[in-house]
């Protein structure tokens, strides 16, 4: 613990939550910044991010700038010995970045150069990548593009979500940070260029990455869900209507010359042609429904033979 060091923090959804709380309870935390609130849904209400509601709840000095490039001179009037970021969701400024005697260090949820940008734990799911991690790192004016402090990796389970390796990979963030300060503070780290030439890039979600192709594999569709779950969610269309899809099982290797279309009910769920055999769907979410298992869903259907031959677009 030590009090003395004045840091200012900077993220926004739940994964940057505790790693914040640890900072609070170690260090003299003088300002948190996220990003501002935002309409939801069809009623406009604004949203509150939790990093938000841990400032208000520890009574902390929030910042909220639209474009924190423009912004940034109230938050170094905090006179920060460091400032630490964890999924903030802009791009720092030189003028902060070069303020802090202990430099601007980020908490990035892939083990860089790999997966930069706002969707690595989403991305690495999709890609059938087989381990993940957090790197510490110290902030550049590139996008993730920082001097390596630390790492530390973990293994991607078959049956991991986004959600889940969300969840790990923000404990594990907390504590890598928690033992790595103390090292900065004292200038006991080594700092490592990355290579460029290994080098991906994660960008964030977009609609066209929701729709499930069925013309891909068994295992392609299957990450692709597994990724998307629990947000934004995969989805595909039946009978004209957006169907989400929360979970799946590879089904068996056979060959169709047609995809996407409905060849065999089970009883956990829809088996559909892909390119390599069959996807099973467990878990779904009808249009205008809450989320069920298949079998439910196909409770609704006395006469299961209907579905047969249907095809998802």
């Amino acid at each position: 613990m030590n009090k003395e060091i004045r840091v200012v923090f900077m993220g926004t959804p739940d994964f940057s939550v505790p790693v914040l709380e640890m900072l609070i309870e170690n260090y003299q935390v003088v300002g948190i910044v996220s990003q501002p609130d935002k309409p939801i849904g069809r009623s406009g209400k604004m949203s509150t991010s939790p990093v938000k509601e841990v400032a208000l709840k520890c009574n902390i000095p929030l910042y909220q700038p639209a474009k924190v490039r423009k912004e940034y001179e109230e938050i170094l009037k905090l006179f920060p010995d460091i400032i630490v970021t964890c999924a903030y969701g802009q791009i720092i400024p030189k003028e902060m970045l070069d303020y802090p005697k202990y430099g601007c260090i980020n908490v990035h949820a892939s083990l860089l150069p790999k997966h930069r940008g706002g969707a690595p734990i989403h991305r690495a799911i999709i890609e059938g990548d087989s381990t993940s991690g957090v790197t510490i790192m110290k902030m550049g004016l590139g996008m993730d593009d920082g001097d390596i402090i630390r790492q530390a990796e973990v293994p991607i389970e078959d049956t991991d979500t986004a959600e889940t390796l969300f969840d790990k990979l923000s404990m594990l963030g907390r504590d890598l940070l928690k033992s790595t300060l103390p090292d900065i503070i004292s200038g006991n780290v080594e700092y490592i260029a990355q290579k460029e030439e290994e080098a991906t890039f994660s960008y964030n979600i977009k609609p066209e990455d929701e729709k499930i192709d069925f013309t891909k594999t068994r295992r392609e569709i299957y990450n692709q869900i597994r990724g998307l779950n629990s947000f934004p969610v995969a989805y595909t269309m039946l009978d004209g209507k957006r169907m989400k899809v929360w979970f799946a099982q590879i089904g068996k290797e056979k060959y169709y010359s047609d995809y996407g279309k409905i060849v065999g009910i089970e009883k956990n769920g829809i088996c559909v042609s892909t390119k390599d055999g069959e996807i099973i769907l467990t878990e779904i979410q009808p249009e205008g429904k809450k989320k069920m298992f298949a079998r439910d869903y196909l409770n609704g259907y006395p006469n299961k033979e209907e579905l047969m031959g249907k095809r998802f677009e």
